[in-house]
């Protein structure tokens, strides 16, 4: 007999989704995130709710020497941490049910870490040296252990301050600020995926005319362009992308700013992030305090301004969740920085405040990923 209480019953699963009598799915795994937060000489292990964007804090990992760049490798087998006090990269294994770290190995270093990443293999870690005017390559093994020499320790120019491996792994990037000497440019690499060497471009250099100095510079992953976090310019620069010569030939910049806001620092935009569906790009401003999101446009590859966002002062790290859907920022100025989260509209590039966190002294870097 078909009862009011199975009525009922069939309605509810039917609204969620669920056929009446079988097992809901099972709720996704949090996502893993790591904070380095220099001042205290720590990684922090946190997890990310993917339906609802809450952090709890899970480890505080001691790493002795100013921990500020991370990368992960391609496959999340591995974290890689660069201290900039104590001038050295370490490698660790990633428990994937947990996230903890377990240490692998650590090299020294001949300059300041800038920034670091893996080749698109995980074979090789670059990485930027800005006070050294220097970009560093070295072989990872199978088991993630970095190599002590390293395959290449080349000059470029002073104010390198980040460091881009495009899709195809032939080419690398390098932006530099027009602060205290620097170029105001990008430098141009070819990349050897199979020796990790590098090579220079021709021209070696893009060199840029409005003062823009850019910090850090990301490729697109579909289309043929790159995208800058504008250090002087208060801006972000969209740059065309030849794949077939790996030399990048700029398009435009926009501002991170209202427009009637006067810069005053000679050091405003930090972070930039490409959204997962390649549709937005997102940018930090310290000096004002905010985070900026564009939309890109699919055809063109120009921006066009979405949404801005107060966030904590002195911002530097950003990272998106893997899922698109949330957003973590950073304040690493003073004794008491704080992590903040936002919700994203990834359809309108809409940024929704959350919660806030106290991270430690001097938050740096943030890094995401699925959970097992």
């Amino acid at each position: 007999m078909y009862t009011r209480r199975k009525f009922l019953a069939t309605s509810a699963a039917a609204s969620l989704g669920v056929a009446s009598g079988s097992a809901q799915a099972p709720a996704p795994s949090p996502y893993i995130g790591y904070i380095s937060v220099r001042r205290d000489n720590r990684v922090a292990i946190f997890t990310m709710d993917p339906a609802t964007g809450k952090v709890a804090w899970r480890q505080q990992v001691p790493v002795d020497g100013g921990p500020d760049p991370l990368a992960l490798d391609p496959q999340r087998r591995f974290l890689y941490v660069a201290c900039r006090d104590r001038q050295q990269l370490s490698s660790y294994r990633i428990d994937p049910a947990t996230g903890g770290l377990s240490l692998i190995s650590t090299v020294p270093l001949q300059g300041e870490p800038i920034q670091i990443v893996t080749d698109r293999t995980g074979r090789y870690l670059l990485s930027v040296h800005f006070y050294q005017s220097t970009i560093g390559v070295h072989a990872i093994d199978d088991q993630g252990a970095i190599a002590a020499t390293p395959i290449e320790w080349r000059v470029t120019s002073y104010g390198c301050h980040g460091i881009e491996v495009d899709p195809s792994n032939r080419y690398v990037f390098v932006p530099h600020v027009a602060r205290s000497g620097g170029p105001n440019a990008v430098a141009q690499f070819r990349f050897d995926a199979k020796t990790g060497r590098l090579t220079w471009n021709a021209p070696a250099f893009l060199g840029l005319k409005d003062n823009e100095g850019p910090r850090h510079l990301l490729v697109h992953p579909t289309l043929d362009m790159a995208y800058s976090a504008d250090e002087q310019g208060a801006s972000a620069t969209a740059f065309r992308l030849d794949r077939s010569s790996g030399l990048l030939e700029k398009l435009h910049s926009i501002s991170t700013v209202p427009a009637d806001y006067k810069v005053k620092s000679i050091a405003t935009c930090s972070e930039v992030m490409i959204h997962p569906n390649g549709r937005l790009l997102f940018v930090v401003t310290r000096e004002h305090n905010s985070i900026a999101s564009f939309i890109i446009d699919q055809a063109t590859g120009r921006l066009s301004a979405a949404d801005r966002v107060a966030t904590e002062p002195g911002v530097r790290p950003l990272c998106i969740d893997p899922g698109g859907r949330f957003m973590a920022a950073a304040g690493s100025g003073g004794n008491a920085g704080r992590l903040v989260t936002y919700e994203i509209n990834a359809a309108t590039g809409a940024m929704q405040p959350l919660e806030t966190y106290a991270a430690g002294n001097g938050p740096m870097w943030i890094l995401m990923m699925k959970g097992a």
